[in-house]
Parts: C-alpha cells; sequence; structure tokens
C-alpha cells in the first residue's frame, strides 16, 4: 500500500498527514505501508514543514524530516492512493491525471472523505492563520481521516 498526500504547498497538511499515516504505520506494524507527501506548488520545494506544524506534530509526539516537493508525473503511477485535501487540490490532481497515458490506476480521493461527516470532509489549509487553532482543526482532521482509512482498509483485507 502506497499513500500519497498532497496540498498547495507541501508545508503544512500534506507533511502532517505523512507524519501521522507514518506513526499509525510504525504502530500497527503495517510493513507493506508506504506514504509521502507533495505539493501542487513548487514554491517551497526543498524547505522543511512549516514551524507551527512541527511544533504541533511534536506536541503529540511524532516528528517529520520531509522536505517539500512538488507531485511529479510517476507518483501517479507509484501510489496506490492520492489524497488531496481539498476540493481545489482534488480537481487539479483530477486534471492532471486525466492528461496522462496511460491512465494511471491510483485512486484520487479527498482526505476527510474518511471523516464521514460532510461538514468536515474539507481540510483548510491553516498556513495563513494566526496562531494554531487552525493547524489544530487540520490536525484533527488529518488524524480521524488517517485512522478511518487505515482502519476500513485492514478490514477489507
Amino acid at each position: 500500500m502506497k499513500v500519497l498526500f498532497v496540498c498547495l504547498g507541501n508545508t503544512c497538511r500534506s507533511p502532517m498527514a505523512e507524519a501521522i499515516l507514518k506513526h499509525l504505520i510504525n504502530k500497527m506494524q503495517l510493513q507493506d505501508w508506504q506514504t509521502d507527501s507533495a505539493g501542487l506548488r513548487d514554491w517551497n520545494v526543498g524547505y522543511e514543514a512549516q514551524g507551527r506544524a512541527q511544533h504541533l506534530l511534536q506536541q503529540h509526539g511524532l516528528k517529520t524530516k520531509h522536505l517539500s516537493r512538488i507531485i511529479t508525473v510517476q507518483d501517479f503511477y507509484e501510489y496506490d492512493y492520492i489524497f488531496g485535501m481539498d476540493e481545489n487540490n482534488i480537481l487539479e490532481l483530477e486534471q492532471m491525471a486525466e492528461k496522462l497515458q496511460p491512465q494511471p490506476k491510483c485512486r484520487i480521493m479527498l482526505l476527510g472523505s474518511f471523516i464521514g461527516r460532510k461538514e468536515d470532509e474539507i481540510i483548510e489549509d491553516p498556513y495563513f492563520s494566526r496562531g494554531m487553532g487552525s493547524f489544530h482543526a487540520a490536525y484533527a482532521q488529518i488524524l480521524e481521516s488517517c485512522q478511518n482509512f487505515v482502519q476500513q482498509h485492514r478490514s477489507l483485507n
């Protein structure tokens, strides 16, 4: 199982999701699972996750050494699931995939769809927010989504 998380700049939501899923993978000893994250824009390529995201992860006993990267054509063929954080991410990912030949077999999905509550499906970008409130909200949504995804996928196998 290979999972890629994607957000706009790959410094907040997607690296947090990567770190959370890595933690769950290790905790549940899912040796055949891998995860990474990427961005749709190259603004932050080579940079660490945003400081507030790193701080929040540390508060939960997690960390990330991820350096931002942009999504590649190969990602669409390498990953089983590509999760976007909001509708714009999904739209852009789907448009990119539609242009590829042969058509990739990865599933492009909204990560928040695993929450199961329509009002919580969109994981808003906390980058431009003040303080930590939006980061805490995004973290909670990502954690619940990842837990539900792992649980759902494990019950199918």
